[in-house]
């Protein structure tokens, strides 16, 4: 496996991330050696929290909740997922698997010797993170869950899948003004792995995906104009973004650990790998489902209620796992850690605390 790692010099002045990078080195089964980063701050004596991230940020998502986390007694330890951030990076598309990812972050866990957790995991941070607890569940205390699940989808209609894979296979040219504008003409009876199967194409097939400029319109709504948007994207397609007029530092903190397109193998291979549609994941999904039916692990599901990726997913996450709680919706869309850092920290600090 051919592996890129990330200049520390991308990450100078970087703002309002001042924490000391860890890393750990672990080897994957193939006998590749990769190098995992995470922070750990915090009181070494309070309760630890685990926060995981998922696509296509790193663990600068949490910048905001950190100095709350602390200031109320809470250890944070946040790790960066292989393909992200300051860990090290798979150079091809296909060294990326979500068993891959579980395994990978899995053996992090183990080398690290990790114990007496509280789980907190959004977006793949969750997906991931859950099949984590699921297989070593003695290492956590409590569970939380964010704007995440664990998708399992074994009835899904013949018709839909042939029709995924197909337009995954087809030689369809998807661009991001595009992806907007078949998400905005569908309707709620639309299945939701016809929605986001766009996505899962968009991401496959852009050789450069502008993450700093997607991660700005989630988390900061500078781009409000389309002359805004157009303007950026052109400038990123040639390579020219840091010229941008619209280039800003939380930008510049989400392309930091893309020195160049070639590093953004995990972004854009791991949209594919989200389950909407039977795959081989199906049976460990099925088996890590099974394990929160009968834990009971105190478990605590946060979601915003205006993130249009999750909205309607609790349900199957309240079913899935029957003691948990439903935390009352917070707002904040789909990066709530970002838009509603006092919110979601007052949250998880009282459920650790309760």
């Amino acid at each position: 496996m051919e592996v890129l790692r990330t200049p520390d010099s991308q990450f100078k002045d970087i703002k309002d991330y001042p924490y000391n990078p860890i890393y750990t080195y672990i080897r994957t089964k193939d006998g590749t050696e990769l190098r995992v980063h995470h922070i750990d701050e915090g009181p070494k004596d309070g309760p630890i929290l685990l926060a995981m991230h998922g696509q296509p940020v790193w663990s600068y998502l949490y910048a905001k909740m950190i100095p709350i986390l602390n200031e109320a007694g809470i250890r944070v330890i946040a790790p960066d997922l292989i393909g992200y951030g300051k860990s090290d990076k798979p150079a091809a598309r296909e060294d990326y698997s979500y068993q891959n990812q579980v395994d990978w972050m899995g053996e992090w866990l183990r080398v690290n010797d990790f114990k007496n957790l509280t789980f907190f995991g959004q977006d793949w941070g969750g997906l991931i993170g859950l099949r984590m607890v699921a297989a070593d569940p003695d290492r956590f205390l409590k569970i939380a869950m964010g704007n995440t699940g664990l998708p399992y989808n074994p009835n899904t209609p013949q018709e839909v899948i042939d029709e995924v894979k197909a337009f995954k296979k087809s030689n369809k040219k998807i661009t991001l003004f595009k992806l907007a504008n078949e998400i905005k003409k569908m309707d709620g009876d639309t299945h939701p792995a016809t929605k986001f199967m766009y996505w899962q194409k968009f991401t496959w097939d852009t050789k450069n995906i502008p993450i700093g400029m997607l991660n700005e319109m989630q988390m900061e709504k500078t781009f409000q104009s389309r002359f805004a948007t157009l303007v950026h994207y052109l400038l990123q397609v040639i390579g020219l973004e840091k010229i941008s007029p619209f280039y800003t530092d939380l930008m510049k903190a989400y392309e930091a650990p893309f020195p160049d397109p070639s590093y953004k193998m995990g972004p854009r291979a791991m949209p594919s790998h989200v389950p909407i549609i039977p795959d081989q994941s199906l049976e460990a999904q099925k088996e890590a489902r099974a394990f929160f039916k009968t834990s009971d692990k105190p478990f605590l599901s946060i979601f915003a209620g205006d993130d249009p990726v999750t909205n309607g997913i609790e349900k199957d996450v309240l079913e899935m796992a029957p003691n948990a709680i439903s935390a009352p919706q917070i707002g904040g869309g789909h990066f709530f850690q970002w838009t509603r850092p006092k919110q979601l920290s007052k949250v998880i600090v009282n459920f650790i605390k309760a």
